[in-house]
């Protein structure tokens, strides 16, 4: 589906079994991407939902239990550190949405997605600039997948300490940085990504 529908605004989609799609971990050196979709049950409404970023881990955790219950349907779906080096992560975050909403049961009739791209889909959709803050659909979908990466994240911890990935999640922060200095990368950095790849490069070169 060409990002062209992104003009067709937004009223179109009324009626329609509608979902929500965002995706996490785009800029992170370790870790995966993932992606969630998300169809809201009107008949159950979710109070409080907002861009996840925007929200303390223990509401995210709140309303992540909220969505897994009342929603009509949910996926997730996430593509890994070598995914991404082979696809670069732009490639890899589409793909991640375009699976998630995929695998929906019961499926969607036209999506909603966050940001000013669209991934292929087999149903209408309409990219949805800042769509996190504004559609409660997307705002669901960014919920449950920044929750479901973390908890990856957290895994990921306890088999590699040495990283304190439980705390910034693989994002470049002093700390990751420090750590990789010391340990050079592990299996779940992003080789693709210019701090982790000039290790690499030092060793080949």
């Amino acid at each position: 589906m060409s990002a062209s529908q992104a003009q067709l605004g937004l009223d179109w989609m009324d009626g329609c079994r509608v979902c929500g799609v965002d995706e996490v971990g785009r800029g992170p050196l370790a870790g995966p991407v993932v992606a969630a979709a998300v169809i809201l049950d009107p008949g159950r409404p979710i109070t409080g939902l907002a861009d996840s970023k925007k929200l303390t881990p223990r509401r995210r955790d709140s309303l992540d239990a909220l969505i897994r219950e009342r929603a009509m349907a949910y996926a997730i779906a996430s593509i890994p550190a070598e995914g991404i080096d082979e696809l670069n992560i732009l490639q890899a975050s589409l793909q991640a949405m375009s699976d998630a909403v995929a695998a929906l049961e019961p499926a969607a009739q036209a999506a909603r997605v966050d940001g000013d791209r669209l991934p292929r889909l087999s149903i209408p959709g309409e990219a949805v600039v800042g769509g996190d803050a504004r559609v409660p659909e997307i705002a669901a979908a960014s919920i449950i997948a920044k929750v479901a990466r973390d908890r990856w994240m957290e895994a990921a911890h306890k088999r590699y300490p040495e990283y304190g990935f439980a705390g910034h999640k693989g994002y470049p922060t002093k700390a990751h940085m420090a750590a990789l200095a010391i340990h050079g990368p592990c299996d779940i950095h992003r080789r693709s990504f210019a701090p982790v790849r000039r290790f690499y490069d030092e060793v080949s070169g």
